[in-house]
């Protein structure tokens, strides 16, 4: 779906602050509220806008160490891959899981209480998988979300 300046307008906003009532995003967008709230609607019916999330403190939740692990598998076959994803997200400590392209399968983006945590996570759930033949680890010290960038 092609995004007009008002749309796309919307979702930057929303980006930034999913929490606006619908009057103040229509206030900061230049609509009618009954008009952008049709927008909304719309936007969420074609699947521009999937949800709305809330941002948490990790260390609020206990999480003192978060990190990128990526892995490599031995086999490349969709049944693999399948059931490796099935694995991962089936994990509290997996934030999010990347099928990425390279010498690296699966990009995981995982969260933990501290490095003992991230060790036993990565000898009892990635090493002792059969099909893992490649695992590296890469501390993240600090992060920011951006907003996604629209083309088109």
């Amino acid at each position: 779906m092609a995004l007009d300046r008002i749309d796309a307008g919307i979702v930057a906003v929303l980006q930034n602050d999913a929490r606006l009532s619908n009057k103040e995003l229509a206030a900061k967008v230049g609509l009618a509220p009954s008009t952008c709230l049709e927008r909304v609607k719309r936007l969420r019916a074609t699947g521009v806008l999937l949800g709305f999330h809330a941002e948490v403190s990790p260390q609020a939740l206990g999480v003192g160490l978060q990190a990128f692990v990526a892995i490599r598998l031995g086999r490349h076959s969709r049944e693999v891959y399948e059931a490796f994803q099935a694995h991962v997200i089936s994990l509290r400590e997996v934030v999010a899981s990347y099928h990425v392209a390279g010498a690296t399968d699966f990009m995981l983006h995982v969260a933990v209480r501290d490095p003992e945590h991230l060790r036993t996570l990565i000898l009892d759930a990635f090493t002792t998988w059969e099909g893992v033949v490649h695992v590296e680890t890469t501390l993240i010290y600090d992060y920011r979300r951006a907003a996604l960038p629209q083309y088109g």
